[in-house]
């Protein structure tokens, strides 16, 4: 996958290859070590009420690494003894070898959407959004938790009723066991100028709606670049507009958090 925003391909010398780890015994003896020495977990936060929230996919699509490699359905298998955790990754494509791990309900899958238009221009190479949204049902079913990854947000013109639409879609996609466990995060496009410069040798039509000066600020990156974000204040009513939106179409749908 090549998805023209990602912040990933920065950490891998702006290539995105799937991750397999040689040493993956220790990393399972490790985390069953540190789920054991977090014990009970005193109070719920934006993770999660109970359990404590490992991410495995920070810096990988753990559902294409799962192609490959029996990475991931290891942590998987592992996740499912710890009694105080919980594995969680995000993920833009629908790998239905998943629904046979039996998770038992201690990963947490967070299916990434954005409007089908933005998708067929930014998500490239990934599953189309309609296919995501069908996943939802079978991977609750086949025990996974199923949240769901509003990102990015691009504002363009048109951009919330483009959101509005996609939500429609999410509500109709979803049975009742899925909207009972349903929880979204937010989270507004971030930009770097060193990827807006490799986009424009390869996809610079995905720039025409990532970079755009007139709504965005600039803040040094702790990679020494320049990330953009959109300029304070106007981001502030970005949020608030979508998050509302969330809550009319979708009222029961928990916003863990939105910025």
């Amino acid at each position: 996958m090549a998805c023209a925003y990602c912040y990933v391909p920065r950490r891998k010398g702006y290539s995105n290859p799937i991750t397999v780890f040689a040493n993956i015994d220790q990393i399972l003896a490790y985390v069953r070590r540190h789920a054991g020495r977090q014990g009970v977990k005193p109070g719920p936060d934006q993770a999660d009420p109970h359990a404590w929230v490992y991410d495995i996919g920070e810096n990988s699509d753990c559902s294409v690494d799962a192609t490959i490699s029996d990475n991931v359905r290891d942590l998987v298998r592992l996740f499912r003894d710890l009694p105080h955790a919980k594995a969680s990754f995000a993920t833009k494509y629908v790998n239905r070898d998943l629904l046979d791990w039996d998770p038992r309900g201690r990963t947490r899958i967070r299916f990434s959407l954005m409007p089908a238009a933005d998708s067929r221009l930014l998500d490239i190479r990934t599953s189309p959004i309609a296919e995501r949204l069908a996943a939802i049902d079978d991977f609750v079913a086949a025990g996974y938790e199923v949240h769901v990854n509003l990102s990015p947000v691009v504002v363009r013109d048109g951009w919330l009723e483009s959101w509005a639409e996609l939500l429609d879609q999410l509500a109709s996609a979803l049975g009742p066991e899925a909207k009972a466990q349903l929880a979204a995060e937010v989270i507004f496009l971030t930009h770097n100028d060193r990827l807006h410069e490799v986009n424009l040798g390869w996809h610079p039509k995905a720039e025409d709606v990532l970079w755009r000066p007139e709504l965005q600020q600039a803040k040094r990156s702790q990679t020494g670049g320049w990330n953009v974000r959109y300029r304070t204040g106007q981001k502030g009513r970005y949020v608030a507009a979508l998050t509302d939106l969330i809550a009319a179409k979708l009222p029961y749908c928990r916003v863990r958090y939105a910025f």
